[in-house]
């Protein structure tokens, strides 16, 4: 199962996984499918009380498969182009070539389409036909589904899910157009070729989905609705572009990670579709029992969301108006457990209420909330949005986890520090534990931010926050040097994932070089080799900060073990087993090469930058680094470093910026032209000069 003409970018196959959960997907923002499947979702649709809350599976029509009649197996090849956003399936027979294509519209969210093209290749006149196998049926175990009246050639279901997520709360009404399937196509003898176009819309309105629906039809019949997707995802693939020079499998893992990550983004001219959050798996998985059905964890705030603010602010500031819209139910899970302010849920679906299934994550895993307020934090530094803060709900968000750690501290007599006792750490081999070295840093982290967000806002500094960030205990060994995990960790016990490493970053905790390599040597050779996906990329950022580069390498080698093929899927588990499309697993290795490669880190007053490749890499180049309203080019090499403003925004006006090396040369960055220097440690801030 080779790659096609080593297009780093395309992933070709004559056969199909044997396990159907590794086929990719296609997906847009609100809808999204596995190849072959014939079950949909649609974003913040969800079925089911409390921790029973899943994706609802919506009947699909798009999983059909084609076939070619008569005794011969004909020659078949499967593609996934990640440039394109397409999947398909291609038969080659004598005499003609059927090809299946299928995505999720990028621009039309509501719509996904898939397309039969039949080619003769020779001089015969004879009817061809080609038969579409179909396991479709319009019903659904989570919605209760009523025929309605055909609509403009199409078919029409809608229904509402079955059980609320809260007693009393609403349920998502889902509505259905899908053009009719036949069994079979045939190529008339006089034709040369011929396409058929078929769609599916859904809608949470009958006047969207009809909208929508009308949409594609018009589309159609301008010969142009693949065209359009194609020019929508081609915008956002050139927007977000990364490329490498280095070995083909490690571009290859990129492009699929880009396509799948991308995949589950709004595109930037959808502000009236709310967004509904990342889940682990994607919006193509989450049926019961399944990828954590469908639920939204830390996985997005802390794995997925830094790559996306980094070449896509106004998408990561979608993901954050999902947070601010469960915000309600944030502060009722703080006052169920008895203390002020808001907690976010472990496992979060469509009101912010908890969803976990196991009453232990939910109650003691709460990093989660502050791993929330960090995203914010890193939007902030990096946008300057006030708007978001002032006007959009994001004060009221952040005044809310301060609150929320302030009630959940308890102060230690006998060490004079806060304490946060009985938790559940990232490695989630412990729990009921004291002052978990991470949870702390990161409550810390929330409460520094809230005091600064206030100044910025001109509103009060609340001492308290200022006293309990200051006082609070984040546990080191002044002996060994290093942060043990918890109060009473013992150097050697088994941790399942990156836990204190990400003190280092994304956390950018206060310590010396020294501490930082004694936390990675601690804790690498006990991490389970058999933990989450994304866990090596935090060590390999880790040793890339110290210019380990071959340790570094070492470490991200090990993500390929959870990448399947042929389609690039994840898995969370490298025995194949927990979520797959893990995009958490994702989230990291983008992370190795946009901060760790980089060495980008978001900081209040700039963006730090400090390279490092492993030995196999000779050239990196981000096309589209945005940072306080500019866009820019940055290229990198052993040798130089090159930056170019290639766009700002005129409202609000972007900030002029220059680039300040260690050694103290400034490079304005203007836009349009160019600036190289050799590589070096250095900074993006906000020019002290105005006028080129």
């Amino acid at each position: 199962m080779a790659d096609g003409e080593g297009d780093p970018g395309v992933f070709m196959a004559t056969a199909l996984p044997g396990d159907p959960r590794l086929l990719p997907t296609v997906t847009n923002a609100f809808l999204g499918t596995r190849v072959f499947r014939d079950i949909l979702h649609g974003a913040g649709v969800y079925s089911g009380a409390a921790g029973d809350t899943h994706r609802a599976d919506v009947p699909s029509p798009l999983g059909l498969r084609m076939a070619a009649p008569g005794a011969h197996s004909p020659a078949e090849s499967f593609t996934l182009n990640t440039w394109t956003g397409t999947f398909s399936h291609t038969i080659q027979s004598p005499g003609y070539t059927a090809t299946h294509q299928l995505y999720a519209h990028y621009s039309l969210v509501h719509l996904m389409a898939f397309s039969i093209t039949i080619q003769r290749l020779d001089g015969s006149m004879h009817p061809i036909t080609v038969q579409l196998r179909s396991l479709f049926v319009p019903q659904s175990q989570d919605l209760d589904l009523t025929p309605g009246p055909d609509f403009q050639g199409a078919h029409y279901v809608y229904g509402q899910t079955l059980v609320p997520e809260v007693e009393g709360g609403p349920r998502p009404t889902v509505h259905m157009l899908w053009t009719p399937i036949p069994q079979s196509l045939t190529l008339g003898g006089e034709e040369r070729e011929r396409c058929w176009e078929f769609l599916t819309a859904v809608a949470e309105s009958e006047e969207e989905v009809k909208r929508s629906y009308s949409a594609g039809l018009s589309l159609v019949a301008a010969g142009s609705l693949h065209r359009s997707h194609v020019r929508a995802w081609a915008a956002l693939r050139r927007d977000c572009s990364v490329e490498l020079d280095g070995p083909l499998a490690l571009r290859q893992a990129l492009h699929g990670c880009l396509y799948y990550l991308l995949s589950a983004i709004p595109p930037r001219d959808s502000p009236r579709v709310p967004f509904h959050g990342i889940s682990p798996g994607g919006l193509s998985n989450g049926t019961r029992g399944e990828d954590y059905w469908g639920h939204v964890f830390w996985d997005q705030d802390t794995w997925m969301f830094p790559n996306i603010l980094l070449l896509y602010p106004e998408a990561a500031r979608a993901i954050l108006q999902y947070r601010i819209r469960t915000l309600e139910g944030a502060r009722r899970n703080a006052q169920e457990q008895g203390y002020e302010g808001a907690k976010f849920p472990w496992e979060s679906a469509a009101t912010g209420r908890e969803v976990c299934p196991e009453e232990i994550y939910g109650a003691q895993e709460i990093h989660v909330t502050g791993d929330v307020l960090m995203a914010f934090e890193q939007y902030y530094c990096t946008t300057q949005d006030q708007q978001l803060f002032q006007e959009d709900g994001g004060w009221e968000l952040v005044e809310a986890v301060a609150q929320y750690w302030c009630s959940r501290m308890v102060w230690s007599e006998e060490e004079q520090l806060y304490h946060i006792r009985g938790v559940m750490p990232p490695d989630e081999y412990h729990s009921q534990v004291d002052n978990s070295a991470y949870t702390n840093a990161v409550a810390q982290r929330s409460l520094n931010f809230a005091t600064d967000m206030a100044q910025d806002l001109l509103l009060p500094v609340s001492e308290e926050w200022e006293d309990r960030a200051r006082k609070i205990k984040v546990p080191f060994d002044e002996e060994r040097k290093y942060h043990p995990e918890y109060d009473g960790y013992s150097p050697g016990e088994l941790v399942k994932q990156a836990d204190v490493v990400l003190l280092g970053f994304p956390l950018m905790h206060p310590m010396s070089a020294e501490v930082r390599r004694n936390d990675l040597e601690m804790y690498e050779p006990v991490t389970d080799p058999a933990g989450p996906a994304m866990t090596w990329s935090m060590f390999a950022v880790g040793w890339l900060e110290l210019k380990e580069q071959q340790r570094a390498w070492s470490q991200l080698v090990k993500c390929f073990s959870n990448i399947t093929e042929p389609f690039k899927v994840w898995v969370e588990n490298s025995d194949g087993s927990g979520a797959v499309n893990f995009l958490t697993g994702m989230g990291g290795f983008l992370q190795v090469i946009l901060f760790g490669f980089t060495g980008f880190r978001i900081t209040r007053s700039s963006l730090l930058f400090d390279p490092a490749f492993p030995e196999d890499i000779a050239k990196l180049k981000v096309s589209s680094v945005s940072y306080l309203g500019n866009k820019l080019e940055v290229t990198i090499t052993r040798e130089e470093i090159r930056m170019e403003v290639t766009e700002t925004s005129r409202d609000p006006p972007a900030s002029p910026l220059e680039a300040v090396l260690e050694s103290g040369q400034r490079f304005p960055l203007w836009e349009g032209q160019s600036v190289s220097f050799p590589t070096a440690p250095g900074c993006i801030q906000r020019s002290s000069s105005r006028t080129p």
